[in-house]
């Protein structure tokens, strides 16, 4: 990009831009840090075709770069911020499970729903049951849902097929969906969910040995991540340590889901093998997270989903400001999937990521943008407005940075810009 190229696009006049800008370099926004980035008041971002070209206060906009083919999006009395970037979901499955709703409001456990073969298996059976294509219109589905909210990047985790064929086919139609629409998909690989139950009497270690030996070194080049449910019911701690072993042995990026509903040290021990997020921590001890931030010298992200206790009824969610204080980096996301938070609403987790977690404003919206990006290996090119960055920009409905939080479960989104182009 030529450094004195016209600016395809300009959003100006902005009452606040929140560039997430200003942190430390090379890691992911901790302690103070996550509150103290860069607000512009009276701001604007202009980007060239794809690209943020610069970023400041209105007063020091380079009207030289403006032509007739500009062109320019008014954000007088608005708040202008990064896409959002949701770390952790599970993009691609069919049906749902509505069905099993009411069971939750007698009072039947996530487990206990799990145990008598519904729960994530029942998904697994309508997922298995459903054809590339229908699975590939869901995807896409959920995806527009997603653009709606001013999400711009998706993490997006296999998991219910449980089986070779399908495990394969969930990845590979992540992808394809984010080939067919212009938000950007990044493929996980979850086949370790749970056990399926042509595993049952073999158990989880034969179950992760099939993974190994069948699946993963068909996914190389395809999916960036291999993710493990580290948790009573599906894998223990140690069949969980030699799974994400191997994984890394094969080139893959490492991610778990533990500490979600009892403490089996699954954090600490992935952290310790280098992976780049811990997930749900709703039972992870600020003296675990101190001993983590220190371990990672701050680059393993907790990602906190704050939606799904909520969904689930109980009363424990991870101690987000408590991680905080001990260094270690947070990041918020939904965990959309059809069990146990069947909702895409980012913004609704960043007000419960408050409510419940302690979170600030100012540390919600990081950790849903910059942090978010850092736990999915995309922070060179999103989660902040910044010069070089993919162009992807908000326009919201709001003034301020503290109203974002505040009106609870409401779409602030008025302009979503992906890639430099207004969608």
């Amino acid at each position: 990009m030529a450094a004195s190229a016209p600016y395809s696009l300009v959003i100006q006049h902005a009452a606040q831009v929140l560039t997430l800008a200003g942190g430390p370099t090379g890691r992911p926004l901790a302690g103070p840090d996550l509150g103290r980035w860069r607000i512009i008041e009276n701001g604007y971002v202009a980007c060239v075709g794809d690209t943020i070209a610069a970023v400041g206060p209105m007063a020091e906009l380079d009207a030289a770069r403006l032509t007739p083919a500009t062109r320019t999006l008014d954000a007088s009395g608005r708040v202008v911020l990064p896409g959002l970037v949701e770390c952790h979901t599970h993009l691609v499955f069919g049906g749902n499970r509505a069905h099993e709703f009411e069971r939750k409001l007698r009072g039947e456990s996530y487990l206990d729903i799990l145990a008598s073969g519904g729960g994530i298996l029942s998904t697994v059976l309508a997922t298995r049951a459903a054809s590339g294509g229908e699975l590939l219109a869901n995807a896409l589905q959920h995806l527009e849902g997603f653009r709606r909210y001013g999400v711009t990047t998706v993490e997006a985790k296999s998991g219910y097929g449980l089986d070779r064929d399908t495990e394969l086919r969930l990845v590979r139609v992540a992808a394809e969906a984010g080939r067919c629409q212009p938000v950007r998909v990044v493929p996980t690989f979850l086949g370790a969910h749970v056990v399926p139950p042509e595993f049952k009497a073999a158990g989880p270690a034969a179950y992760a040995d099939f993974l190994l030996r069948e699946v993963l070194p068909e996914l190389r080049g395809e999916a960036e991540f291999v993710d493990i449910f580290c948790e009573e019911g599906a894998f223990p701690l140690n069949v969980a340590r030699r799974y994400l072993e191997q994984a890394r042995a094969l080139g893959f990026g490492l991610k778990i889901h533990a500490e979600q509903l009892h403490d089996l040290g699954g954090c600490e021990m992935a952290a310790g093998l280098g992976a780049i997020s811990v997930d749900h921590c709703d039972y992870l001890t600020p003296a675990a997270a101190g001993r983590i931030a220190q371990q990672t010298q701050g680059r393993t992200v907790a990602v906190l989903l704050p939606l799904v206790p909520l969904f689930l009824r109980q009363e424990t969610y991870a101690p987000g400001r408590a991680f905080i204080d001990a260094g270690l980096p947070v990041a918020v996301s939904t965990d959309f999937n059809p069990g146990s938070c069947p909702s895409k609403n980012l913004w609704l987790a960043l007000s419960v990521a408050c409510l419940k977690m302690g979170l600030t404003p100012t540390e919600a919206v990081a950790a849903a943008t910059l942090n978010a990006a850092w736990a999915i290996n995309r922070a060179a090119d999103c989660g902040s407005l910044e010069p070089g960055k993919r162009a992807d920009v908000l326009v919201l409905n709001l003034g301020s940075v503290a109203e974002i939080p505040y009106w609870l479960g409401e779409n602030p989104v008025r302009d979503v810009v992906i890639g430099g182009a207004l969608q």
